[in-house]
C-alpha cells in the first residue's frame, strides 16, 4: 500500500525533462521517517562503480569522481557510497570494477553488519542491475561487469531479513539499494533521520515493492543528487556507485528545463 507523502520538492520538479535522463529523485516521508530516493532505469542509464583512480589511489569523494569524469567529457548525475570497507578504504567483500576483481566473495558469517548473513551482492551487467543474496550468487555462477558485496540483505525474495526486529532501538542514518526482478528498476535510498533495519527494509518491500534490497552502510553514508540540490561531503569513502552521462547532453537538456 502506498502511504507515503512527498517531503520537500514535488516529483514534477525533480524529474529531468524529455529524454535527458532515466534517473528520478525525490524526498519523501514514509511511516514517520524521511528519506531521499533516486530511481534508475538500468536499461537506459550507465551505472558505474568507482574506487581508485588510474594511479591506484582511492578517490573517496564525489568531487574527485566528478573531476575524473570531466576529463572524459562526462558528468555524475547521481552517486552514493556502495558497500563496506576497511580503514584503508579497501572493500570488505567482493569488489569488481569494469571486469577487474580487487576482492573475493566472502561467504562466511562474521562480525558487524556485513557478517549479519544473509548478505548480498549488487551486480551490474549489460542493461540491468541486481541485488543477489551471497550464497545464491555463488551458486549461480553469475558474471558481473562490476559488483560490490555488502550486508546485511534488507529484503530477500520479498521477505525481510529474519534478524530484523520491528521495535529495535538500533537507529542510524542508513543507505541501500533495491532492484526489481527484471533488473531494470533500481532504487537507491538514504534515510534523512535515524532508522532501524526493520523500518528501512520495509521502505523497499512495502512502499517501493522491490523483491530484493541490500544495505550499504550507516552513519558514514552520503548521497549525491543534484536534482535535490544535495551533494554530501565528509570523510573519504570506499566504493561508490554512480550514474554518468555525457556532459554535453546533460548541459543541453538543462537549458530546455
Amino acid at each position: 500500500m502506498w502511504r507515503a507523502l512527498l517531503w520537500g520538492l514535488p516529483l514534477g520538479i525533480v524529474l529531468w525533462s524529455g529524454q535527458a535522463s532515466a534517473v528520478e529523485c525525490q524526498d519523501l516521508a514514509y511511516e514517520g521517517n524521511r528519506y531521499a530516493l533516486c530511481e534508475v532505469d538500468a536499461s537506459r542509464e550507465e551505472l558505474r562503480l568507482f574506487l581508485r583512480d588510474d594511479t591506484g589511489a582511492v578517490m573517496g569523494h564525489f568531487s574527485t569522481i566528478e573531476d575524473r569524469l570531466e576529463a572524459e567529457g562526462k558528468t555524475l548525475t547521481f552517486a552514493t557510497n556502495a558497500g563496506m570497507y576497511h580503514s584503508d578504504r579497501s572493500p570488505v567483500g567482493l569488489y569488481v570494477e569494469d571486469g577487474s576483481q580487487e576482492m573475493r566473495l566472502v561467504t562466511n558469517p562474521g562480525p558487524g553488519n556485513f557478517g549479519l548473513v544473509p548478505n548480498g551482492v549488487f551486480c551490474l551487467r549489460e542493461g540491468r542491475a541486481d541485488v543477489i543474496e551471497t550464497l545464491a550468487f555463488e551458486a549461480s555462477g553469475t558474471t558481473c561487469k562490476s559488483a560490490t558485496q555488502s550486508g546485511p540483505m534488507l529484503v530477500i525474495d520479498g521477505e525481510l531479513h529474519p534478524r530484523f526486529l520491528k521495535d529495535s532501538d538500533s537507529r542510524y542514518i542508513r543507505n541501500g539499494v533495491g532492484t526489481s526482478a527484471d533488473g531494470r528498476r533500481v532504487v537507491f535510498a538514504i534515510s534523512r533521520n535515524t532508522v532501524n533495519f526493520h523500518d528501512f527494509a520495509s521502505l523497499f518491500r512495502d512502499h517501493l515493492q522491490l523483491p530484493q534490497a541490500l544495505y550499504f552502510d550507516g552513519n558514514i553514508s552520503r548521497f549525491h543528487a543534484p536534482d535535490l540540490q544535495r551533494s554530501d561531503a565528509g570523510f573519504m569513502m570506499g566504493p561508490v556507485v554512480g550514474v554518468i552521462e555525457d556532459r554535453d547532453t546533460n548541459e543541453g537538456d538543462t537549458l530546455q528545463n
